[in-house]
């Protein structure tokens, strides 16, 4: 059972990346279970999988007859422009609290970076409406407080999901409630509250949609994506060697160093018994195929070095040539 669970998270971590899974998985609970239930390992971190699949149960009934009917009315009334608009008005204020967690995590140079990015699209871009200040090469940047208890060193805690509110941690919980208090969202009327939430459920649409249908387990699936998006934002995109998710099982890396040994001798008796047929000798149909490996390897090798240098052009014209030769020799036969 593990090996299939390694499987999946590595297509986890390739799939689901950036803000689109933190607004998915927020907004958790938005995929279906199916009615069956995976047998399970307990996670070390899940110390609470039973309350927690049930408040992801309770989640995903809600969104199913609240947040995604009005999200769909959104959507269907709301021009594009519009959407866009608004997801770049709420984006821009976020840059407040970005950056002042820039400075709680003494990314000065950072902290600048941003401000001038919410000072440019609160001017010229029109309350932040328009994102002018991509144009400049000023990127969007995710830090929160959450983040910067984890370059504190604060401990991420077990992993919890919250009624409405979705997946958490024991460090994320007093890290939302910082960032909820220093959104000026927060302190606005509610019809702009619901706006926010919309257009987040909205924007999260295809994620949500992608757990639904390619997850075995929608839970599992969402928690590691969480646990994984979480992670990879703590250490600004940087890969931990601790991670379990690059830990490969030692029998699989023998088993490929067996296997990739065994191709090179493979390629060898190809070459051999391709050179014997060459003289006259038999050979058998197997070592007509390892001789085409040894000639496909031998192809990828010299077009690494094609564009390096003149030298490397002439080898690779001269081994498409003994190659052509070869399977020439190997039709006619």
């Amino acid at each position: 059972m593990n090996k299939p669970n390694g499987n999946r998270n590595g297509k986890i971590k390739q799939t689901l990346s950036g803000m689109l899974i933190g607004v998915a998985v927020t907004l958790s609970g938005c995929a279906s279970t199916g009615g069956v239930e995976q047998q399970v390992e307990m996670s070390p971190v899940d110390p609470y999988e039973g309350f927690n699949r049930k408040m992801y149960a309770f989640n995903d009934t809600v969104d199913d007859y609240v947040a995604k009917p009005i999200s769909d009315a959104y959507k269907f009334i709301t021009p594009q422009f519009v959407q866009t608009g608004v997801f770049n008005f709420f984006n821009n204020l976020k840059n407040i609290n970005v950056a002042l967690n820039d400075v709680l995590q003494a990314k000065f140079q950072q902290s600048a970076e941003d401000s001038g990015r919410f000072l440019i699209n609160s001017t010229v871009g029109l309350a932040g409406l328009f994102d002018v200040a991509r144009q400049f090469g000023l990127e969007q940047n995710e830090e929160d407080f959450e983040q910067t208890l984890a370059v504190w060193g604060v401990p991420q805690g077990s992993y919890l999901v919250l009624p409405f509110l979705g997946p958490s941690t024991a460090r994320g919980i007093p890290g939302s409630i910082f960032d909820t208090a220093a959104n000026p969202v927060t302190y606005v009327g509610a019809p702009v509250q619901l706006v926010a939430m919309l257009n987040a459920r909205a924007n999260a649409e295809g994620a949500l949609k992608f757990i639904d249908e390619a997850a075995l387990d929608p839970y599992v699936f969402t928690r590691e994506s969480f646990l994984q998006w979480r992670k990879s934002l703590a250490l600004d995109g940087k890969i931990d060697p601790s991670d379990d998710l690059f830990e490969m099982d030692e029998d699989l890396l023998l088993e490929e160093s067996e296997n990739e040994a065994s191709d090179q001798e493979a390629a060898i008796s190809g070459d051999m018994a391709a050179e014997q047929d060459e003289a006259g000798n038999t050979t058998n149909p197997r070592a007509f195929n390892l001789s085409l490996s040894a000639d496909t390897k031998e192809f990828e090798q010299v077009s690494d070095s094609f564009s390096s240098t003149a030298q490397s052009f002439d080898s690779t014209a001269r081994s498409f040539e003994e190659a052509s030769n070869k399977i020439d020799r190997l039709t006619i036969k």
